[in-house]
């Protein structure tokens, strides 16, 4: 097996290394992006739901452009929300700040009961430059 062509932030191996994940992966022109919470450097999550999603946001965007991608190369994306019935309309007063102009990516939201302390996961698929 060829070894996998990961992508790191600036600034944050370290927890990833801690947690065993990688944060990225480039493979056939795409970028494979894992979920991104909106934790501090310390790995702790933001208690503040909307500043939890910017910072959510901020650490994907920082993945991106390790890579040379920004939010605009996005093609896929799948979020995460602990309780969306009560949550989904403040998240999504938030995403048009970072979400960019139409035609946006794909979307799959899914309801789950537990993301590790964290109300927002989102993971992303985007397309490499050429």
């Amino acid at each position: 097996m060829a070894k996998r062509d990961v992508v790191f932030p600036a600034g944050r191996q370290a927890l990833y290394e801690r947690n065993r994940y990688s944060p990225a992966i480039r493979s056939n022109g795409l970028l494979f992006v894992s979920g991104q919470v909106g934790s501090r450097e310390d790995g702790s999550p933001e208690p503040d739901l909307e500043n939890q999603v910017r910072l959510a946001f901020d650490n994907l965007n920082a993945i991106l452009a390790a890579a040379d991608c920004t939010f605009d190369d996005v093609i896929d994306v799948t979020v995460f929300i602990v309780d969306p019935e009560s949550k989904f309309e403040r998240i999504w007063d938030v995403v048009p700040d970072y979400w960019g102009s139409a035609p946006h990516p794909t979307l799959t939201a899914v309801g789950v009961t537990w993301l590790y302390g964290f109300d927002f996961e989102i993971k992303v698929i985007a397309k490499l430059p050429d």
